[in-house]
């Protein structure tokens, strides 16, 4: 509600110590509260000096659409960002969402980019998980993962970064820095040297030739109605996938 959100913004910047916030982003859609009333509040907010900019989290297509639409029809802020979940193990993102962002103009921010865990180079082909591994906890959250299809993904992983001299983790964080629409992951790091490992992301490329066997081994079908564009030649020719 519009009591709730201004409450939150004002406690918030009183624990930052600071005027504004950058970027607010709302964590998942409201269904009991307009559309109307949560943007009003937030073009309050932006003209109040308090906000910057407002994102988005966890919405679906539609969700996201019609609030866009509605800030553009009244002139309020429109949100510029969204977190999203995406990783080589969950391309769910690529059939709906990432072609509103290209057209709208919506950056990604990404969660989980090691898929819950499953992409930190501790999981092996036919090896068990370390003891002190949390994936033990959190491979049980997010969506299931075929088990062979992890370890092609993996493999793939573990290919490209003997060749670069990379880690896994390296490897599957630049892998979405590629990605169109991808503006910044947000990285879940345990301790600093998880942090610097990850951080390692960045300041080089990788070739044409591992991301196209990165992106073939984690490759999924969509659900409809997008799988038809990516498999009968009509339908791709009028509605290509995003590069």
């Amino acid at each position: 509600s519009r009591y709730r959100l201004v409450a939150a913004v004002d406690a918030a910047l009183r624990r930052l110590g600071t005027d504004y916030i950058d970027l607010l982003q709302l964590h998942a859609f409201d269904a009991f509260t307009p559309i109307d009333e949560v943007l009003s509040t937030l073009d309050t907010l932006v003209r109040a000096g308090k906000l910057r900019y407002v994102g988005a989290s966890n919405f679906s297509g539609w969700h996201l659409m019609k609030s866009l639409g509605i800030a553009e029809r009244h002139g309020w802020p429109r949100y510029v960002a969204h977190q999203v979940y995406y990783s080589l193990v969950g391309r769910d993102y690529e059939s709906e969402l990432m072609p509103l962002a290209l057209d709208q103009g919506v950056g990604a921010l990404v969660w989980s980019p090691l898929g819950w865990g499953r992409l930190t180079g501790k999981i092996r082909r036919g090896q068990p998980l370390p003891n002190n591994s949390r994936l033990h906890e959190t491979a049980k959250f997010g969506p299931a993962v075929d088990d062979e299809k992890l370890y092609a993904i993996v493999d793939a992983l573990d290919a490209v970064a003997a060749e670069t001299g990379r880690t896994v983790p390296q490897i599957a964080i630049a892998w979405l820095l590629t990605r169109p629409s991808v503006s910044s992951v947000i990285i879940g790091a345990r301790d600093e040297a998880q942090l610097r490992d990850n951080l390692g992301a960045v300041g080089w490329s990788l070739s044409p030739d591992q991301i196209a066997r990165l992106d073939k081994a984690s490759a999924v079908m969509p659900a409809y109605p997008y799988y038809p564009y990516r498999i009968q030649e009509g339908f791709a020719r009028i509605n290509p996938p995003p590069v």
